[in-house]
């Protein structure tokens, strides 16, 4: 990929709905159908796309998160880019707890009473969000909010499973398809 400045929202923007959009017939983990898939791999993988779309998400962290927490699997790499550009250590949530070895559901720091944030790649309906916040609240953090790389759900930015939480995205579907 050609280097060119991908500071600007809509230059970014662009450039992960080129790399990343397939057109088909695909089931979403929330159940719905969709015509239209942001393949989050293809602009994690793209370094020339991770770094500014790393940036971008860690502006929109709240200022007194203490850990950032990527969600299994894309949200991973986001939180590592995020973590690498802020200086905050990551942990990684696992969509359950390992059956072996220290049988941990979050992995790389030691929560407890810490305050998180949330890294996802794209959020439709929050569903594996929800699962997260379970996990992680059971061990005794705070979940300040979750910032995503993509919002393609229905109307303002939430999480049906825990409405309080706000959600912060890098940028929705409408940013990507230019609607």
């Amino acid at each position: 990929m050609t280097q060119e400045d991908l500071t600007d929202h809509k230059t970014l923007a662009r450039k992960m709905a080129e790399i990343a959009t397939l057109t088909g017939e695909f089931t979403l983990r929330s159940g719905i159908v969709s015509n239209t898939y942001f393949d989050k791999y293809r602009f994690e993988a793209e370094p020339t796309i991770l770094r500014p779309l790393a940036q971008k998400m860690a502006s929109l962290l709240p200022s007194d998160t203490e850990i950032v927490a990527g969600l299994e699997l894309g949200g991973v790499p986001l939180a590592t880019a995020v973590s690498l550009e802020t200086g905050l250590p990551a942990a990684f949530v696992r969509k359950e707890a390992k059956t072996y070895g220290t049988c941990q559901a979050l992995e790389g720091q030691n929560c407890k009473g810490r305050k998180i944030t949330f890294i996802e790649d794209i959020i439709t309906t929050g569903g594996a969000v929800t699962d997260a916040y379970n996990l992680v609240t059971a061990d005794d953090a705070e979940v300040l909010a979750v910032v995503c790389a993509i919002y393609r759900g229905e109307g303002a930015p939430n999480v049906k499973g825990v409405p309080s939480l706000e959600v912060r995205p890098a940028f929705t579907a409408a940013d990507l398809t230019g609607s």
